[in-house]
């Protein structure tokens, strides 16, 4: 399966304690660090290849944007990251149903419990 180029996730909850420690043990992020109003970012490795990391708070209906802004992560998906997150992270996940693609619906997501139930949902943008 190719990857994607970045992965992009939203967290019904933006821990960053939580988070550090996933994205610590998941690509060797340093702790994430304040980058401007609800913004953090940090960088991970992976192999030789960096990986920038963006979180920004209460992105999108209260949920908080993850992004992994490199084709090298430990994910294919955007749905590989989000199933992991949702466990690790005890929160619902919700991300895109696949690659996006013009004409695609743009309020179509997966949503991801931390029991591993997922479904595809309805998540009209807000514009917040």
């Amino acid at each position: 399966m190719e990857s994607y180029p970045d992965i992009e996730i939203y967290l019904a909850s933006g821990d960053v304690a939580r988070l550090d420690a996933w994205l610590q043990e998941a690509i060797g992020a340093e702790p994430l660090t304040p980058a401007g109003k609800r913004q953090w970012r940090t960088r991970g490795r992976r192999g030789e290849a960096e990986v920038p990391v963006l979180l920004v708070e209460k992105a999108a209906d209260g949920f908080a944007s993850l992004w992994l802004d490199s084709p090298d992560t430990p994910w294919a998906t955007d749905a590989e990251c989000a199933r992991e997150a949702a466990a690790r992270l005890g929160c619902e996940v919700r991300c895109s149903l696949g690659g996006w693609q013009p004409g695609d619906d743009p309020d179509r997501f997966l949503q991801v419990l931390p029991d591993g139930t997922e479904q595809p949902i309805d998540w009209p943008d807000s514009g917040q």
